[in-house]
Formats: C-alpha cells, sequence, structure tokens
C-alpha cells in the first residue's frame, strides 16, 4: 500500500510540474525600465548617458526632451504610415518601442549632463571663423538667415522644434546639412531645406566645425 501511495503522490507532482511550468513561461516579463533601454538597445550608438563618442552618432544628453521623443516617433513606422524620418538602423532600434518609452527616453537623456564633442586639434581655424559668422550672422547676400535665430547664440536651442547643437559632433551635423539638402531628411516643415539650398559645401562644413566649438 505504501508503494501505491508513493507511486499516486510522484503522478500528482508530475501532473503539476508541468502547468507550473506552462504558467511560468506564460507570464508577461515587466517591462524594460528607461534605463535598461538606455543601457542596452541605445548604448551601443549613444553610450549609456546619451554622450556618444562616435563622430556619426549624435549626442543626446541635455537635448531637449519633446525634440528626442519627436525624433524617435518619426522614425517608426506604422502599418498605415511610413517612417517620417528614414534610416535603416533607427527603425529597428525603435520599432518595439512604446510611445511611452519613446518619452521616457526624451527625458532620461534631457537630464544627463553633455559632454561636448572634442574639437579636433588641427581643426581649421579659418573654417571656424567662417563658421561663427554664418551662424550668428548668416549671409544676407546669399538670403542665408543666421542659425541663431533658431538655434540661439550659444546653440541651446528653441523646444520642441529647434533642437540643442552646442558640442555636437561636427561630422554629424555636416551630415544632417547634407541630408536636408538634398531632401533625404524631411521632416524639418521645409524650414532647413530652405535654408540649406541656399548654402553651399564649404559654408556647411564651416557651420558644422563652428557649432562643436559652442559650449
Amino acid at each position: 500500500m505504501k508503494i501505491i501511495k508513493n507511486m499516486v503522490i510522484l503522478a500528482t507532482f508530475a501532473m503539476v510540474a508541468p502547468l507550473a511550468a506552462e504558467t511560468d513561461d506564460n507570464v508577461d516579463a515587466a517591462p524594460a525600465t528607461v534605463t535598461e533601454i538606455a543601457s542596452g538597445v541605445c548604448a551601443g550608438c549613444h553610450n549609456a548617458d546619451g554622450n556618444s563618442v562616435i563622430p556619426m552618432n549624435p549626442i543626446l544628453a541635455g537635448q531637449h526632451a519633446e525634440y528626442i521623443t519627436k525624433q524617435l516617433l518619426d522614425f517608426k513606422a506604422t502599418e498605415s504610415e511610413p517612417a517620417k524620418r528614414n534610416s535603416p538602423v533607427m527603425s529597428s532600434m525603435v520599432a518595439a518601442l512604446s510611445q511611452d518609452d519613446m518619452k521616457n527616453l526624451g527625458e532620461y537623456y534631457a537630464k544627463q549632463k553633455a559632454n561636448p564633442s572634442q574639437v579636433a586639434t588641427d581643426a581649421d581655424e579659418k573654417l571656424i571663423a567662417k563658421g561663427k559668422i554664418l551662424y550668428h550672422g548668416g549671409n544676407l547676400e546669399d538670403g542665408i538667415p543666421a542659425c541663431a535665430g533658431c538655434h540661439g547664440p550659444k546653440g541651446s536651442g528653441i523646444p520642441p522644434h529647434y533642437p540643442a547643437v552646442a558640442g555636437q559632433h561636427a561630422e554629424y551635423t555636416l551630415t544632417q546639412l547634407q541630408l536636408f539638402d538634398k531632401k533625404e531628411r524631411t521632416n524639418d516643415k521645409a524650414v532647413m531645406r530652405n535654408v540649406l539650398s541656399r548654402m553651399n559645401g564649404q559654408e556647411m562644413r564651416a557651420v558644422s566645425a563652428y557649432i562643436s566649438t559652442l559650449r
């Protein structure tokens, strides 16, 4: 009788154990916190605190929360609408993020202290000087407005539409200016595209170089 009793107990555990395992597998994992997202999905390109050391990837630390959230939303495609800002890399990064995730990431990076881009020791001083004139005074002859009009004299920007640019990597800034100029980036309500249509390549390089020196 004792042997039969033990067999019944073992059989009971054998039936319960799979059910327990199945129940555990069906329990949804807790949503990742904003710190986990920044340290995981975003860190490879921007560092966990948003201070990218890769010149082609933007520094996000200290950027306006609303601006970051808008860009993340623009990168995301939906079933009914394509992404407003084209980047295969970023589109894949934001695919699994919710609107709350994007809002939280914007707020997270806005609170981080920015480490401005290091100005190259061999930076062309004449190019930077030209960029300073364009940034603060524009070029009236060609109808180029001063960058400071939208981004502020110190590059602090005006949220939510005009980002902070002070200390941004020159390489990243130049790439974005070129994308606006070629109409390959169009999530700007045509403001930047209109400006860039009047600038030549050297002026874009000059402004990008000067912006990297702003503090």
